[in-house]
């Protein structure tokens, strides 16, 4: 069970060719666990650029193509779109509809400006550091913000129907496989213990909101929870590093 849905994770969290049958995704749709689980793999995956003997600007640039070489766009888009949503004057409905709307707006591209941004210059200053500690911030993020959205899918409630509502909802006991899961990166140092606490906070955040302003937890704000944890894991985690 754990097994197929680590691979239904994977291959919906990722472009990688494997967990696309539906015995995997109906495991790893009842398995929030699953979600930071799948962030050890994608960490690892995402700190092979800090490996490399490569200047740290080519770093930088070479892991934000990682990020979205590997994990594609969907997130992303789940960005721009509460990005239009949070610039709306209206209502609920006003806000769902902005974000039904295939247009671009200044919401949206400011919102993906900012994350783009802080993912470069968290990507720099990691350059910087020993490889063993970027590495082990890159992973800690990475399951930090997927344990986000395991967060919103076990304590919050579905939007309205769609992707979301197929995560959404399980109620607080199904937190324990989450929580279960992040430990070993939590303990493996100060700073990865603040980088999944910051992504779990971003998380947080953005599913308060999203429940004021949208009625729910939907798969946009799914999407927006990792990569707004994603930025701030990273950026916490370099900070106690440098700090310690």
């Amino acid at each position: 069970m754990v097994v197929a849905a680590l691979r239904g994770a994977l291959g919906f969290l990722t472009r990688l060719p494997i967990g696309h049958e539906k015995g995997a995704w109906e495991a790893f749709r009842r398995t929030p666990a699953a979600f930071p689980l799948a962030g050890y793999s994608i960490g690892a995956l995402l700190a092979v650029p800090f490996v490399l003997p490569i200047p740290e600007p080519t770093t930088t640039f070479a892991f934000i193509l990682t990020v979205y070489l590997l994990t594609g766009v969907n997130h992303a888009d789940g960005v721009a779109d509460l990005g239009d949503a949070a610039v709306v004057h209206g209502d609920r409905e006003k806000r769902r509809e902005v974000m039904r709307d295939t247009t671009t707006g200044v919401g949206a591209t400011l919102a993906l400006g900012v994350v783009l941004a802080g993912l470069a210059l968290a990507g720099l200053a990691l350059a910087a550091l020993p490889v063993v500690a970027a590495a082990g911030i890159v992973i800690a993020a990475e399951v930090g913000a997927k344990f986000g959205m395991a967060l919103l899918i076990c304590l919050g409630d579905p939007a309205h129907e769609g992707m979301g509502s197929q995560f959404v909802g399980q109620g607080q006991r199904a937190l324990a496989g989450p929580l279960a899961a992040i430990l070993p990166v939590a303990v493996l140092s100060t700073p990865a213990l603040v980088a999944v606490a910051g992504a779990a906070l971003s998380a947080a955040v953005v599913g308060r909101w999203a429940t004021r302003r949208l009625g729910g937890v939907s798969g946009d704000v799914l999407g927006t929870a990792n990569e707004l944890g994603r930025v701030l894991a990273l950026h916490a985690g370099v900070v106690v590093w440098t700090l310690s």
